[in-house]
């Protein structure tokens, strides 16, 4: 039998709600059903913590790219309505909080008036297309993406063909010879490839997502041209919309249906439902290790222009920082804005002789380029501030603990570590050098926020999640558990050594002692 989720989408489309948004907030809050508040989320609006009458609404970014009048309208709306503070996320979008109904209707106004849209940023609808954020200036990128992801954004956005599908649906495409969009992760995955007579082709994987059930996406027989991203987006989610699973809501992932049908049963199906046949894949290979993000001062394939990256740990900016970097954007770089999958902002287009009035008028509001290695790529979920899944607060912890290890260790090596503040993994804790997972636990007879302490994620060729190590340290220790870990990783190390070569040659016990015997740990095959 069908869950309730399945009913009340067959009783009324998600994208159909609009006059009512319209009525409940002439009416308020208590007016809504709780089916509508359900169906809202296709409007990218979800009931915040703790359900007494504000919401999270998100708005898409489609590839990360917004020019500086939009990204205005952002900060006024956050000011304005939200409390004085937005979010980057890890697809690039943007989303408020403490949002009420009786303002959605003028918020949806603004956007719209700029041409944003919430439609599809939640609800089981495709979600945001998310790219490389430095396509078209990316001096190595093998395809400039940009116009790939507008045609395919505009195809599935308020497209009521896709508005039942049996869950969320996340694309990534991208023309980075890094492939920093992380198609392992994604339902589908679109990466640029050189074909052996030099063009450019893009191969596809299918059926990647995490949650408390990851999977990496597995790559199809098929290498498609630019012309065919679309159509070949089109027929997987119609393949998912008609065969995926939707009794239950944890099977309904398109990574289900991969895993029971293999890819050759998946490709069958997708050549059948197309009116052409896709080239076979050619060989290439992935970078062994992903690690792409963009931050500080980069030259741009456009001649004497220049990126600069902006790390915004834990994606958390204030109405005063959004509005700023707009001026800073309209000012020097011709309105150009990009946000990143690791919560980031880069501005662009920049002159060799703005570069530093710019980075004078960033460190005024107090942004910066040049941060540690922890700093750059470090990200979080939302957690217990605002997330009614969540059961431990997130950025505040991970900005005590990235401050602690930059202020205790001389590191410079690429590292992510990322934090999530409950098992469905918003925060990408499976994917992260150092992956944290919030847990529960007692101290002197007092329910305790904890971690989990995970180890040795990474995507790329030699893709693995990561290993839970210790379970439940008291949040409060857990960075002085990170400390022991790296010190002994830095006295351990060889030659060309790196993290992930250090976790993968040790057993979990060995790195569990490594991380400190006093920091009030279980040791995970006890727990």
């Amino acid at each position: 039998m069908a869950n309730k989720v399945e009913q009340l989408k067959k009783e009324k489309d998600g994208l159909d709600l609009f006059p009512d948004i319209l009525r409940y907030s002439k009416l308020g809050y208590e007016s809504i059903p709780s089916d509508d508040l359900a169906r809202m989320r296709w409007f990218g609006i979800y009931e915040q913590k703790p359900r007494n009458g504000h919401f999270m609404m998100r708005v898409k970014i489609p590839g990360g790219a917004i020019n500086s009048n939009q990204w205005r309208t952002l900060g006024e709306i956050s000011r304005d309505f939200g409390g004085g503070i937005a979010d980057i996320t890890t697809r690039q979008n943007v989303q408020f909080h403490w949002i009420t109904i009786e303002v959605i209707p003028e918020i949806i106004h603004r956007l719209n008036s700029v041409g944003i849209t919430t439609l599809g940023a939640c609800g089981d609808i495709p979600r945001n297309i998310a790219g490389c954020p430095v396509a078209g200036i990316d001096p190595d990128e093998l395809y400039d993406c940009t116009k790939i992801i507008e045609e395919v954004n505009h195809f599935f956005v308020g497209n009521k063909d896709f508005s039942d599908l049996p869950r969320k649906f996340k694309i990534t495409i991208a023309g980075c010879r890094h492939q920093c969009h992380q198609p392992e992760i994604n339902d589908i995955g679109i990466s640029a490839v050189r074909k052996p007579n030099g063009d450019i082709g893009f191969e596809v994987r299918v059926g990647g997502g995490l949650s408390t059930q990851p999977r990496f996406s597995r790559k199809l027989d098929v290498c498609l041209k630019p012309d065919q991203i679309k159509d070949a987006c089109r027929v997987i989610a119609e393949i998912f919309r008609d065969y995926g699973y939707r009794d239950r809501r944890n099977h309904a992932r398109l990574k289900f249906l991969v895993d029971d049908w293999g890819s050759e049963r998946f490709l069958d199906k997708m050549i059948e439902k197309l009116s052409w046949k896709p080239d076979p894949a050619v060989d290439s290979n992935s970078p062994k290790r992903i690690y792409a993000d963009h931050i500080g001062v980069h030259t741009q394939k456009q001649h004497g222009l220049h990126w600069i990256g902006v790390a915004i740990l834990t994606g958390r900016m204030t109405s005063e920082q959004i509005l700023k970097t707009a001026a800073i954007a309209e000012k020097y770089c011709d309105g150009s804005l990009r946000t990143t999958n690791q919560q980031n902002l880069l501005l662009t287009n920049i002159t060799e002789d703005d570069l530093t009035d710019v980075q004078t008028e960033l460190e005024a509001v107090g942004l910066n380029w040049d941060v540690s290695k922890f700093r750059r790529s470090a990200l979080s979920c939302t957690g217990t501030e605002f997330c009614n899944l969540a059961i431990t607060e997130t950025k505040l912890r991970l900005k005590e603990i990235i401050g602690y290890l930059e202020d205790k260790l001389d590191w410079d090596e690429d590292i992510r570590i990322n934090l999530n503040g409950c098992p469905n993994a918003c925060g990408q804790h499976h994917i992260g050098d150092i992956g944290l997972q919030g847990a529960l636990t007692i101290v002197n007879g007092t329910k305790t926020e904890a971690y989990d302490i995970c180890l040795g994620g990474r995507l790329g060729s030699n893709a693995k999640f990561t290993r839970p190590i210790r379970r439940k340290i008291p949040a409060d220790n857990v960075k002085y558990a990170l400390e022991n870990l790296l010190l002994t990783y830095q006295h351990e190390r060889t030659e060309n050594d790196t993290f992930s070569d250090f976790v993968d040659r040790h057993t979990d016990d060995e790195l569990g002692q490594f991380l400190g015997d006093n920091i009030g740990v279980v040791l995970a095959e006890e727990s």
